[in-house]
């Protein structure tokens, strides 16, 4: 099966990586752009038999930090 693993920062944390993509668009000539939040996708190829709740646990103790980020699993149809 396979998995996508949305990472992004919480709301009101700030995002230097966002600000930089922010800026360079807007010197390339990009107008337009109010914000930019940078991310992390993870694609994993499990077990059909792995539970939702081990997909959980994985973003929890490893692909997101818990304090300053949210994540989303979204299962891709094969």
């Amino acid at each position: 099966m396979k998995v996508r693993v949305h990472v992004s920062l919480k709301p009101g944390v700030l995002d230097p990586q966002g600000r930089a993509i922010q800026h360079s668009l807007e010197g390339l000539g990009f107008a337009g752009v109010h914000d930019v939040r940078a991310g992390r996708l993870f694609e994993l190829d499990v077990d059909n038999g792995v539970s939702d709740e081990a997909l959980d646990d994985m973003c929890r103790k490893l692909l997101a930090n818990m304090v300053i980020e949210n994540y989303r699993i979204e299962k891709v149809a094969a």
